[in-house]
């Protein structure tokens, strides 16, 4: 390089990965000695990593022929593609030709070998090669013959390390002497792997070559904050409440200066490789780990764990964000214990107290507990007898955060009830995607157009949907059904053997551009959830669009909705009637939405006064 032109050049050596060491250590220690006997045959290893090593071999090919023609013992044994020389071909079957394979049974089959070999052509482009393959066989105690390439004459004493060949009379001679003694193998093989271990050990290369060049590492002054965030779902596997809310707090705070990472989960396929994926989107890093559908793994997976500590450890955030993590588990709070990282926790449901996550037992019912009882608890989950362990799980999980957020005061009551601190439980409104446009009014003569977004599920009271529209004697409306599951590639929702009088049609979620047509498609909408809602994102988007929302309360889905003046409220009671009652109360008083506006939603909260008050409670914890 210097030749070239390049005035400032200085030499780092490749470093053996701590990876590579390890695996090399594990070889040597299980590896039984060889040759004892002296009829047993010698193993001469070559290792050709590419096509373009033919020209190399040939430079020790007539020196290795008069070895093995004079010794009957030796072998050859070639892995990887190599043309050998015709000389070769009369001896048969003591040359053995292996494919390639994987680096660690690359490592297993050296280890077996009696001799290494290096040949290299003498050019320049060779001397500027490293000295791997004597690397790798000195690790695993192989003594080696080499070419003196430039990196080979670096670091082989002649006799005492390994040997270095130029002749064909020196080849022999060396692979004959090796051949010949197996103690001399076996002291030449130690000493090049005793100095080739310590002398290419990453820490070694790091401070005597690496900081000789580039100095000591200064840690940058970082005035920036760094928050990692955590969901079990994200971009582009985005699906619930919870996951929207984290994908626009990280976009609202990348948008604030913050730097924002964010860890997520993806589905676990074991015909395929079983590994964490990373990739950028919004110009935020984000790792995306595999998880299965278990139980118990979800709720508590050391793996997952460790692949947060990795995370951690490469981004070094100043405070960890906990969303909705079922099926990543609590064992990431552990990490950030142990590591002293501050977090906060975002309470978007009851997982953190209910086996069921949203407090609603196995007849579709609410359970209505507000200091849980575990007694009562065991009563309702089917095998419950781990339900005390997990209490205490869950309960030191959330222990230790610096806050645990709320979306709403009757959801933080929940808490409140059940042991946590009242001064580290804070109410953070969730935002929503706030109308680009006014929504679109009805016709008088129109139908009377519902919706509803909850997918299939009972605990959304999608079965009280059906029962109740099945019902109502009147033709007079219409409702849209959003059917979650499609953005997953499946379909959920099946409306063909609903027996209406009315119209129903079927449509996928919506994005963000195109919630104003959703809601431009309906004047009501049905949110008859069957849990106290920590918040109720859809029902806020319905209310700033001036569309009625019929919504069960208590709970938190209910706290912005006025009876009779935004939206009409029913029991929590689980029951048909409720609901069809409520709906053939608007079919029948249907002017009421020809101009209908939503006089109160100016109240409502947005995604930027979310994500301002989540930013002062992140400064808040770090100024700690």
């Amino acid at each position: 390089m210097k030749e070239a032109g390049v005035s400032d050049v200085s030499v780092i050596e490749n470093a053996l990965d701590t990876e590579t060491l390890a695996k090399a250590g594990q070889i040597f220690t299980s590896q039984p000695s060889r040759n004892v006997e002296p009829e047993q045959d010698i193993i001469i290893f070559y290792g050709s990593g590419t096509k373009t090593h033919d020209m190399d071999f040939r430079v020790a090919a007539a020196g290795i022929a008069a070895a093995m023609e004079a010794d009957s013992r030796l072998r050859l044994q070639i892995v990887g593609d190599l043309n050998l020389p015709l000389e070769f071909a009369r001896f048969g079957s003591r040359v053995e030709k292996l494919p390639g394979r994987s680096y660690n049974a690359y490592l297993e089959l050296l280890a077996q070998a009696d001799i290494a070999i290096a040949p290299l052509e003498p050019t320049l482009f060779n001397d500027a090669k490293s000295n791997i393959k004597y690397l790798e066989a000195a690790i695993v105690g192989v003594p080696s013959v080499c070419s003196p390439g430039q990196a080979f004459q670096d670091v082989i004493v002649n006799g005492k390390n390994g040997y270095l060949a130029v002749t064909e009379d020196e080849w022999k001679t060396y692979l004959l002497t090796l051949a010949a003694s197996p103690s001399e193998r076996q002291l030449i093989g130690d000493t090049a792997r005793l100095a080739m271990t310590e002398r290419y050990d990453p820490a070694t290369v790091a401070t005597q070559q690496v900081q000789q060049v580039c100095g000591k590492p200064i840690a940058p002054a970082r005035e920036q904050l760094r928050v990692m965030m955590v969901n079990v779902f994200f971009e582009p596997r985005s699906f619930g409440g919870a996951t929207l809310v984290a994908e626009e707090m990280a976009k609202a705070m990348r948008q604030r200066g913050v730097d924002v990472a964010v860890m997520t989960s993806r589905p676990y396929l074991p015909d395929h490789l079983d590994a964490a994926v990373r990739y950028h989107l919004h110009d935020m890093p984000v790792l995306s780990v595999p998880v299965q559908d278990d139980p118990i793994s979800g709720l508590d997976n050391p793996t997952i764990g460790e692949s947060f500590r990795e995370w951690v450890r490469v981004w070094a955030p100043d405070l960890v964000h906990f969303h909705a993590i079922q099926g990543l588990g609590v064992s990431m709070m552990r990490v950030c214990q142990e590591l002293g990282i501050p977090y906060v926790v975002t309470l978007h449901d009851a997982w953190w107290l209910c086996e069921r996550q949203f407090m609603v037992k196995a007849d579709g019912q609410y359970c209505f507990q507000k200091k849980i009882d575990l007694r009562v608890c065991e009563t309702c989950v089917p095998g419950a007898r781990h339900l005390r362990e997990r209490a205490v799980l869950m309960h030191e999980s959330l222990k230790h955060a610096s806050a645990l957020l709320s979306p709403s005061q009757s959801h933080l009551d929940l808490y409140a009830a059940n042991g946590f601190a009242v001064d580290r439980l804070i109410i953070n409104k969730n935002g929503f995607v706030w109308p680009r446009r006014p929504h679109t009014k009805r016709h008088p003569e129109d139908k009377i157009r519902f919706g509803y977004v909850g997918g299939n599920e009972k605990i959304k009271g999608f079965p009280l949907i059906k029962e109740a529209f099945e019902n109502i004697d009147s033709d007079r409306w219409e409702l849209v059904l959003v059917d979650n599951t499609i953005k997953l590639g499946f379909k959920s929702i099946n409306v063909g053997h609903w027996k209406v009088r009315g119209e129903i049609t079927v449509v996928p979620p919506y994005t963000a551009q195109e919630i104003d047509d959703f809601f431009d498609r309906i004047d009501v909408l049905l949110f008859p959830s069957q849990w106290k809602e920590s918040f109720g994102l859809t029902v806020r988007e319905a209310l700033a669009r001036d569309v009625w929302v019929v919504s069960t309360f208590p709970g938190g889905q209910s706290e912005d909705i006025i009876d009779g003046v935004n939206g009409t409220l029913i029991p929590l009671d689980g029951q048909p009637n409720t609901l069809k009652n409520a709906i053939s109360e608007i079919i029948e008083n249907d002017s009421r939405f020809d101009n209908y506006e939503n006089k109160v939603k100016n109240k409502l909260s947005n995604y930027d006064t979310q994500a301002d008050a989540l930013l002062q409670i992140y400064c808040s914890i770090r100024e700690r």
